[in-house]
């Protein structure tokens, strides 16, 4: 992973670490159900958003690299490796 996305990688994942905490108190305080769940939204739509930065990290690094590299076997490992999670990534 380049060291741009790992950096913003991590502070977004240290918001939604927070975001879950306050949640968890939120349900401890038994707060009103519809505020719950649009925090519960909110941190899953954080956690979209580095899946995304994670993917299109690996397509601009890890994927390039495979086609640069020329070897076939490398291009098919990644290449099978992003339909597997684009297909989990439906679910």
């Amino acid at each position: 992973m380049q060291d741009d996305t790992r950096s913003a990688c991590l502070k977004r994942l240290n918001r939604v670490e927070g975001q879950v905490r306050g949640i968890a108190r939120m349900v401890e305080d038994d707060r009103y159900c519809i505020d719950i769940i649009t925090q519960v939204a909110a941190a899953r739509a954080a956690l979209k958003k580095v899946e995304e930065e994670v993917l299109r990290d690996h397509l601009g690094h890890c994927v390039e690299h495979a086609i640069a590299s020329g070897d076939p076997g490398e291009q098919r490992q990644k290449i099978t490796e992003l339909i597997d999670v684009l297909g989990k990534l439906k679910r």
